[in-house]
């Protein structure tokens, strides 16, 4: 396997796992999705996602997602899922793309994918409630579109040019600290 192939899966891997921080489901149900009609690979035990019963789950629940993260009280609840399920989407995601270019080692697929959707998480429920208290909890739905939008864009640009959703993804990083440093700011 050749070095670029590798790397292409690498980088591929992190814009993945950055979405899955933004919307845990809507990266594995389009990476499943697009596995299903041979348009992209995955990994096994991950291209298991691409099955029937898969996709039926994960589409409802990347819909449900859609949904009650537009709800003021819902968005609450689906962040705090979203500690344990974002980071666990961000391994499979990484994993499961690292494994088809990259010959590494699964237990530093997941903890990096674990740990890149983790960390883009984190900055999203930092930066939700700034949103939340400068509009009364009225702008969280656009918030929210534009989370699911910056997940798809990800997704999408990770599949056909990985070394722009790595640049991305560290735009992505520069903004969510910008947003958690005015939010400190704010509080003293």
């Amino acid at each position: 396997m050749g070095l670029e192939t590798a790397l292409g899966s690498v980088l591929a891997a992190f814009g993945l796992s950055g979405a899955a921080g933004l919307n845990a489901w809507l990266p594995l149900f389009a990476s499943a999705l697009l596995a299903r009609f041979d348009v992209v690979g995955l990994g096994a035990p991950f291209d298991e996602l691409s099955s029937t019963p898969g996709l039926v789950v994960l589409g409802v629940l990347t819909a449900a997602d859609f949904v009650g993260d537009k709800i003021p009280v819902v968005d609450h609840v689906l962040h705090l899922l979203g500690a344990v399920v974002a980071p666990a989407s961000g391994a499979i995601l990484f994993t499961g793309q690292a494994e088809v270019g990259a010959d590494l080692p699964s237990l530093v697929t997941i903890v990096v994918g674990a740990l890149t959707a983790g960390t883009i998480h984190a900055g999203r429920a930092t930066a939700r409630p700034v949103a939340t208290a400068s509009t009364a909890g009225l702008g969280n739905p656009l918030v929210s579109l534009a989370e699911d939008a910056a997940a798809l864009v990800l997704v999408v640009v990770a599949f056909l040019l990985p070394l722009l959703a790595a640049v991305l993804l560290v735009g992505l990083v520069a903004a969510l600290l910008r947003v958690r440093r005015r939010f400190a700011r704010l509080r003293r």
